[in-house]
């Protein structure tokens, strides 16, 4: 059995390599509940909490499950982030049971609300969109806007009355099995959690993001993987040495980051980590893209067609790396540094 302080990732690399190695995706509605059930079983949904010391084991189990598998990675995640959130707002006795989700996407069309409360107990309204892995996890954590328009953190249970899926919109190939539905309220209950503003407010929020970064590497380190066996073959292939060897480059300034990032974040576990996490997803996100053009050029058609591991990271890495706002991050990236002293830079 596994705690958060005895997390060992060997054991998580036992559990995950069978369905690593599986020939088809994990399907929607048995085997990826399950596998998430047998994490959760053996405790190894227990991941240090960020900010406490450990911040990069953290970051290497999300990794792990990435280079597993992008769709259990996106559920795992969000399971995860959700038990760190309840811990830092003081609600960790709600998280006892069940598989977790984070639902805190604001498009405009789509908003939560709160239209009734009794103390902590309330009632929600309106439509919630993004709602990943809806159709496998138990409860989520949602952002709706209260009485004043404050973004409140509130728990719900799924599915329950008052609770309408509309999957229609939903036509993914990549990342086709997280199934980010939209979740319509009609009077549908909830449990407050925290206070208002505290999701954004809060330093953990930056220290997810940071996460999000881990599973975008994960993946790429898998695929980056299959070139080095490749180059491993005895017959010689300096082209394909070539890209390994930037896939290695790539790769190599993405861990550092990461590295730099989660000790930063143990060091100053109350502080704002914006600018760190941000440069450190920058990092990665270029990492990821140099890894997946590298590895298709080198290794040509073939793992595509014939490797469904291979394949399937293929397909759902660009999308779930959309989760970075490209050059909106880095915008505000560069704003923040017009603010840093000078000599930032220096070695």
């Amino acid at each position: 059995m596994t705690t958060a302080q005895d997390l060992d990732l060997t054991h998580l690399d036992r559990v995950l390599r069978p369905f690593g190695e599986r020939p088809q995706p994990l399907s929607l509605d048995t085997q990826l509940p399950s596998l998430l059930q047998t994490l959760q079983a053996d405790h190894l949904d227990q991941l240090p909490l960020p900010g406490q010391g450990d911040t990069l084991r953290r970051w290497q189990a999300l990794a792990r499950v990435a280079g597993c598998d992008l769709a259990l990675a996106k559920l795992y995640e969000g399971h995860t982030d959700a038990l760190a959130i309840m811990a830092e707002c003081g609600a960790a006795h709600y998280a006892a049971n069940g598989i977790w989700g984070v639902w805190a996407a604001e498009p405009p069309d789509a908003r939560a609300i709160i239209v009734a409360r009794d103390g902590a107990q309330v009632r929600l309204g309106g439509r919630k969109a993004w709602c990943s892995g809806a159709l496998q996890v138990d409860r989520a954590l949602i952002t709706a806007w209260d009485e004043e328009m404050r973004p409140q953190l509130v728990a719900i249970e799924l599915p329950q009355p008052g609770q309408g899926l509309n999957s229609e919109r939903w036509q993914a190939v990549g990342m086709a099995t997280t199934a980010s539905v939209e979740i319509e309220f009609d009077d549908t209950p909830g449990v407050l959690v925290g206070r208002p503003g505290q999701y954004l407010s809060r330093p953990g929020f930056w220290h997810g993001g940071g996460g999000i970064a881990a599973c975008w590497y994960g993946a790429a380190e898998a695929l980056a993987g299959y070139l080095r066996e490749h180059c491993r073959k005895p017959h010689p292939d300096p082209h394909a040495d070539a890209h390994l060897g930037a896939a290695d480059a790539a790769l190599y300034g993405a861990k550092a980051a990461l590295r730099e990032c989660a000790a930063w974040i143990d060091h100053n576990p109350h502080a704002d980590a914006s600018l760190q996490v941000r440069r450190a997803r920058a990092q990665v996100e270029q990492a990821v893209e140099q890894v997946i053009s590298h590895v298709g050029r080198a290794l040509g058609a073939t793992p595509f067609c014939r490797n469904s591991h291979f394949a399937r990271l293929s397909a759902d890495l660009p999308v779930f790396i959309r989760q970075s706002h490209a050059e909106r991050d880095l915008a505000v990236l560069g704003q923040q540094l017009t603010q840093v002293p000078a000599g930032a830079w220096q070695l």
